[in-house]
Order: structure tokens, then C-alpha cells, then sequence
């Protein structure tokens, strides 16, 4: 449901900011979201000949996975159209044959047939995750992989700290340059302050039966990488 408070917080965030993504989240992550995406590139399995990236925005990991594994199937799913019709204009201008994309919310988009892979990046904290887990589980086969990465409050004082400031230079130089990622720079340290999308999502997959369960700590404390095998294989 779309009254699911991280979805009413996406669209809050992501309404009108499209067009500046990629700048945005290159330039606010100095430059770390290239190395994040590919980590997650790094975990895919070689032999991987569906992939589902859920949460796929403008399609920056999704044009990665595609161009890595050009024998593949690459699905994005994306919750807003303004996004993803700005991944649909870049895969055609990048002539991208292998990948396909789904309008919807990624607890409840489901493709048919088994996928190899499932990934996502800066989902997590927006998710209702027990749907989301049951929908992934649904679609991966056997021993399929799911890779989750986002963003999580830093711990330590100094670095909490250093954190912090950062984001008080977004709040005002940031938002001066780019006001419509005003709210973003304004809300996202709080969001991430209650979020506990890291410990909710490993007891998740445990019940749900997931197996090879773990978690990365990335960039000082400031992102977090799950990755988990669907059972039965």
C-alpha cells in the first residue's frame, strides 16, 4: 500500500528531482555510490542469466549489471514514473537490448520465471520489508542471491559528528544550488536516525528461511550491504 510511511518518504524525497539524480548522488556520496554499485556488481554470480534490480531510479546499477552480464535479463522495477522514464530514454540512447523495466512498488512486483539475482540500492530504509522479502523469495530460484545495499546512520561520536556537519553544508550550500533536493538534505539524517532497517532486514530473511546471511559495514559506518541465498537450493 502506498500509505506505507517509507513510501509516503520517497515520494516526499523524490518528487521533481529526477532529472538531477545522477548528479546528485554522485556528488553528495563523493563519489562513493560508484564504488558501492560496484560491490554490488562484484556479488552478482557469473553465471546470473536473470537479474531483478528493484529500486532501479535513473538506472545507474541496472546499466552496469546489463553491460557486465550482456547475456542476461535485466529487469529494473522503479516506484516512480518520473524515473523511470528517464532509465527508459538512457537505455535506448545507450542501445540497451537486454533490459526491461516494471512500473511499481517492489514488495509487489513479481516476474515470471526464476530469477538468478535480485538487487537493490537505497531501498532498504523505505521498504516494508517482510513484503519485500516474501516477494523476493517468490521470484529467486533455488540458491538465488539477494544483495541489498543503502545508507545507515553512523556510529562514533567523531565521525557522527563529522556526518552531521556534512549534512548542515547540504542543508544550506547544497540546497542553495539544488532546491529540490531541499527535503531530502533537510530529513534524511533523521529518517536514517530511526530507521533500524539493517537489524529488521537479517531477522527478516532469517525467518523467512534465507541462508548464508550476511552483513558488510561500508565507508566508515555510513552504508550497509545484506546478502542472503534463497532457500532450497
Amino acid at each position: 500500500m502506498d500509505t506505507y510511511p517509507g513510501i509516503k518518504t520517497a515520494h516526499r524525497f523524490f518528487t521533481g528531482t529526477g532529472h538531477s539524480y545522477d548528479l546528485i548522488v554522485n556528488l553528495c556520496t563523493l563519489g562513493l555510490d560508484f564504488w558501492w554499485k560496484q560491490r554490488i556488481l562484484d556479488k552478482i554470480p557469473p553465471n546470473a542469466s536473470r537479474i531483478v534490480d528493484q529500486a532501479c531510479g535513473t538506472g545507474i546499477l541496472t546499466f552496469k549489471i546489463a553491460r557486465r552480464f550482456p547475456a542476461s535479463q535485466v529487469i529494473g522495477v522503479e516506484l516512480r514514473d518520473e524515473y523511470l522514464n528517464i532509465a527508459r530514454e538512457k537505455a535506448k540512447a545507450m542501445n540497451l537490448k537486454n533490459v526491461e523495466f516494471f512500473l511499481g512498488r517492489a514488495e509487489e512486483i513479481r516476474v515470471e520465471g526464476p530469477v538468478d539475482c535480485i538487487t537493490s540500492s537505497y531501498l532498504a530504509k523505505y521498504a516494508e520489508l517482510e513484503s519485500l522479502i516474501r516477494n523476493a523469495k517468490a521470484m529467486l530460484r533455488p540458491g538465488g542471491l539477494l544483495v541489498m545495499h543503502d545508507f545507515i546512520y553512523p556510529s562514533g561520536a567523531v565521525f557522527t559528528a563529522l556526518w552531521e556537519l556534512y549534512f548542515k553544508i547540504l542543508r544550506t550550500l547544497g540546497s542553495r544550488a539544488f532546491p529540490e533536493w531541499t527535503t531530502v538534505f533537510n530529513e534524511l539524517p533523521g529518517f536514517l536516525k530511526q530507521t533500524a532497517w539493517p537489524a529488521e532486514l537479517l531477522r527478516t530473511l532469517e525467518e523467512a528461511g534465507f541462508t548464508s546471511i550476511e552483513i558488510e559495514r561500508l565507508s566508515l559506518g555510513t552504508s550497509a550491504m545484506v546478502t542472503a541465498f534463497s532457500p532450497g537450493a
